[in-house]
């Protein structure tokens, strides 16, 4: 039987577009806001469909799960990047989301792949009720991420608009609100891996001990 070729997977090849506008719109950013925006938030839009992809073809891999949460990081990253440089006195609290993000969900995925979850996004669901409601809802999730790149992204382009209509700026703030929820998320989700690291190595000690 020939071995499957996990790259050339359907959700994998979305993937592989995700990467490529997100690298189109880092590109873009310093001179062309609305496409970068456009491709921003595209290669954000397909996220939610490499995930039906995976289970309509039954090709959900690590490789994939790993590439999607990195896409996603780096994306995030590299826009607020931009920001500090659009927004230079915000710089700290851009860089402190910067940390936040990356750090809580690598030990989260660590901390789900140790425990033997496929995919970040599977949870004990007798864990933190917070996080079993943001991860097993997908719309409490879609509006969660949306609602927070879309800030970010309304950041980035309102510098560009000259007048900006009141609707926009509402806009912006309720997305600024979920903004904050999901920072709030993103702080459950360090401390809740933190202590599930720590139970996992207070298990092996004793474990060991027993020897």
């Amino acid at each position: 039987m020939d071995q499957e070729n996990i790259f050339l997977f359907v959700p994998n090849l979305i993937g592989y577009a995700r990467v490529v506008l997100a690298l189109l719109s880092f590109y873009l950013m310093p001179c062309c806001p609305w496409p970068a925006v456009f491709c921003y938030l595209l290669s954000a839009l397909l996220d939610a469909f490499d995930g039906h992809a995976a289970r309509a073809y039954n090709q959900s891999t690590k490789f994939g799960a790993m590439m999607d949460m990195l896409t996603d990081r780096c994306a995030t990253m590299c826009l607020l990047v931009n920001l500090a440089l659009l927004y230079p006195s915000y710089t700290f609290l851009f860089q402190l989301s910067m940390c936040l993000d990356i750090s809580s969900h690598w030990l989260h995925l660590h901390s789900s792949t140790v425990k033997g979850s496929g995919s970040h996004k599977t949870i004990d669901l007798s864990g933190n009720p917070v996080l079993r409601l943001y991860y097993t809802s997908k719309p409490v999730l879609f509006v969660m991420c949306a609602g927070n790149e879309l800030f970010f992204c309304l950041l980035y382009v309102l510098p560009h608009v000259q007048n900006p209509a009141a609707w926009l700026l509402m806009l912006q703030g309720f997305c600024g609100i979920i903004c904050l929820l999901k920072s709030a998320i993103s702080v459950l989700h360090l401390v809740t891996a933190s202590q599930n690291m720590a139970a996992l190595d207070a298990a092996e000690r004793a474990a060991a001990k027993k020897l």
